[in-house]
């Protein structure tokens, strides 16, 4: 049973634009296809599920480390999917790749590898499309030092 309900609305303007509607009071946005479907007036479904994974991932991180009252700010996350056929010649995500970087060196956060060792699994999104998509999480210090 769900603890909770969550309701996106979506109408459409013209041929693949649509107006999604999160309800109040997050404002709505328009996503769209790119040509030669669309017009890319809008982030595409792609672009949206690469967001949605990418945002729950630095949401995550950030909430751990602020567990241990560290402040690891600013997050820069960069996300990409690959995009290409499956074995049935159909276009789908076939992995995502996350790189995440933290906003200051590693030795100014204490309690980091506790937190690199977990954060990734109390991340709703990311942890329900890896039923489907593989997903590389890669972390680095301010100073370009890999982490995870």
């Amino acid at each position: 049973m769900a603890d909770q309900q969550i309701t996106v609305t979506l109408q459409q303007q013209q041929d693949y634009r649509f107006l999604i509607d999160f309800g109040a009071p997050v404002p709505p946005l328009v996503g769209d296809e790119p040509p030669p479907m669309g017009g890319a007036s809008g982030p595409s479904p792609v672009q949206l599920l690469t967001a949605a994974v990418g945002n729950c991932l630095s949401d995550s991180l950030l909430f751990a480390l602020r567990k241990y009252k560290q402040s690891p700010e600013p997050i820069h996350t960069e996300v990409v999917a690959e995009v290409g056929r499956n074995a049935e010649g159909r276009q789908r995500v076939l992995a995502i790749r996350a790189e995440l970087r933290l906003g200051v060196p590693a030795d100014q956060l204490d309690h980091l590898q506790r937190v690199l060792d977990s954060f990734e699994q109390y991340c709703t999104v990311s942890q329900s499309v890896a039923a489907g998509i593989a997903i590389t999480v890669h972390v680095s210090d301010s100073l370009g030092q890999a982490l995870k």
